[in-house]
């Protein structure tokens, strides 16, 4: 976690010159007085400046916020950005016009975005934290269409008597698979390969 010493002739000049310096705000520190500022005799004689250390707050949150914004002012797309709290996990909703670049085939570009920021945002925070990427329900859609096709190629692995294999999928959409058919009377589930190439099985029972 970084962190800067400096000194000014108060407390909060010193610690705006240290946010400058380590680009943050001043909502993304915390700070310790080290030496309170001191005018001195008549104001001259013995007159000391104030000296803070000043340590990056390491919010997982604030930090992802920040990442995004970077990206999408890099890109020069204007996003609107809501958080909301879910189940141990923060979900991050997107919003504007023309974001389909940001989903990408089958959400690859989605996913990506999201494991850098999970990466990125968490780096030497204190408590981790779990971030969901959405653009405007394209997640809840594709699991809807998950849902769906795990029934029925259910059906269709029970009708043919044999194991159907699905393309590769990322641990999430494998994972919505598994919980739709894992109390299908007639099939079950397994995941083989490896990342990313990892992929389910629904197999009969036999």
């Amino acid at each position: 976690m970084r962190e800067v010493v400096k000194s000014a002739k108060t407390i909060e000049e010193a610690i705006k010159a240290a946010c400058e310096e380590l680009s943050l705000d001043r909502d993304e520190v915390e700070f310790e007085v080290l030496e309170e500022p001191y005018k001195g005799l008549f104001g001259l004689l013995g007159a000391k400046d104030a000296k803070v250390r000043v340590i990056e707050a390491g919010l997982p949150e604030k930090k992802a916020i920040k990442l995004l914004k970077g990206i999408f002012a890099c890109m020069k797309i204007d996003v609107a950005i809501e958080t909301e709290e879910s189940d141990g996990y923060t979900r991050i909703n997107l919003n504007g016009p023309d974001l389909g670049v940001l989903i990408g085939r089958r959400g690859d570009t989605l996913d990506a975005m999201q494991y850098y920021i999970n990466l990125a945002a968490n780096k030497n925070a204190e408590k981790r934290a779990r971030f969901v990427l959405d653009i405007e329900g394209y997640r809840h859609r594709r699991e809807e269409t998950l849902n769906k096709l795990a029934f029925r190629l259910a059906d269709k692995a029970k009708r043919k008597g044999k194991d159907i294999v699905l393309e590769p999928m990322n641990p999430h959409e494998r994972r919505v698979i598994h919980t739709a058919l894992q109390n299908h009377d007639d099939v079950f589930t397994y995941s083989e390969g490896e990342e990313p190439y990892r992929k389910i099985i629904i197999a009969p029972k036999k």
